[in-house]
């Protein structure tokens, strides 16, 4: 007596297939590895201090070590001499190569101030002006302590030992930033060619000639994406720990939590891929279709840089991509320790974007 068909094991079946074809495309290992890891080395080895301010001195700069000032600027980290001709050094400044041009004389007398200090900048680098002028303030502040710390002030000033916290690197922001462009590029242009092909290749017309239901034939090639993705993921997230300093706060309850939140970005991510798949007319017109929905968001979901750096005009619409609040809650659970319990905003939002795209996904989408 034959034993009844099995839905699932056919599913699973479906799923080891997709799998080790996946492997087999070399498209799929560059877009959802390569490509990613490309960045995430590039500004893994960038590093994740301090801007660095880059400075000139004028010839007639007193470097001796009477003047406290200069030798004091030396030691910070985040001041970076360049020793050229004054003439090279004004035309770096005019490039805006370098934040200033510093003139340090002494006075003469044996009366405060004993040194006049003259700061040249120029337009094209006043980004960093600011943290110059910080670091010199504070530099003669702790001079002016220790020469005269008994002189009368207008006002006290009380500089309390500074808190404890995590330092912020380049790393802690781009890697969450590659991690959701993966899940995105995969969740769409992954499925989109993936059921297209199917499609054209006759594929699903001989899985329909079996006993198993359409659903299961979804479920089959989507949980193959799903593993996939979720290797890369922890790729990712291994080499950001262990060779960049990845801040992962909670350890591996951290590195588990990316790990659900990547599954769901990638789930809805896969709406996405399900309309183009519907709306392509041919294989050509994937790309422009996939482009439509990724390159805004790999430009405008803060995966390089910040949104409160674009336009005001332009942050609502950044708000509104879902790659946006993924990028956002695993950034607050990498770093800031949050958990996905507190990223309930995040993920709401990205939940309205599932049942949107897969409403029109059932609308759009083909079999044959």
């Amino acid at each position: 007596m034959s034993q009844p068909y099995s839905q699932w094991k056919a599913m699973l079946a479906i799923s080891r297939a997709s799998f080790r074809a996946i492997f087999r495309s070399p498209s799929a290992v560059i877009f959802s590895f390569a490509f990613p890891l490309i960045f995430i080395l590039v500004f893994g080895f960038i590093g994740g201090g301090s801007p660095t301010v880059r400075i000139g001195f004028t010839k007639g700069t007193d470097t001796s070590k009477s003047n406290a000032v200069y030798q004091q600027l030396l030691k910070y980290k985040t001041i970076r001499v360049i020793e050229k001709s004054e003439e090279e050094l004004r035309s770096d400044l005019s490039k805006g190569r370098i934040t200033a041009i510093l003139d340090m004389k002494p006075n003469g007398t044996d009366t405060f101030p004993l040194y006049s200090i003259s700061v040249q900048t120029s337009t094209a680098s006043v980004d960093r002006l600011a943290i110059l002028q910080s670091t010199l303030k504070d530099i003669i502040v702790n001079i002016d302590r220790r020469a005269a710390p008994n002189a009368p002030t207008y006002a006290s000033i009380d500089l309390p030992p500074p808190m404890p916290g995590r330092i912020y690197k380049t790393i802690d922001f781009i890697l969450p930033g590659q991690l959701g462009f993966s899940l995105l590029s995969a969740g769409v242009f992954g499925v989109a060619f993936l059921f297209f092909n199917l499609r054209q290749q006759l594929v699903l017309k001989r899985f329909f000639a079996t006993p198993i239901k359409r659903g299961y034939i979804l479920f089959g090639e989507g949980i193959s994406r799903v593993a996939f993705q979720l290797i890369t993921a922890v790729v990712i997230l291994l080499i950001g720990r262990f060779v960049f300093g990845f801040t992962l706060v909670h350890g591996w309850i951290t590195f588990f939590e990316l790990l659900l939140l990547s599954l769901v970005g990638l789930i809805v991510f896969m709406g996405f891929g399900f309309i183009v798949s519907g709306l392509a007319k041919n294989e050509s017109t994937i790309p422009p279709f996939a482009n439509m929905f990724t390159l805004p968001q790999f430009l405008l979901a803060g995966t390089f840089f910040s949104i409160d750096t674009f336009p005001k005009w332009l942050q609502p619409i950044c708000k509104v991509l879902p790659l946006t609040h993924l990028n956002d809650a695993m950034r607050n659970i990498a770093f800031e320790g949050s958990h996905l319990v507190d990223c309930g905003k995040q993920l709401g939002i990205l939940g309205l974007w599932g049942v949107g795209l897969y409403a029109i996904a059932i609308k759009v989408f083909k079999w044959e």
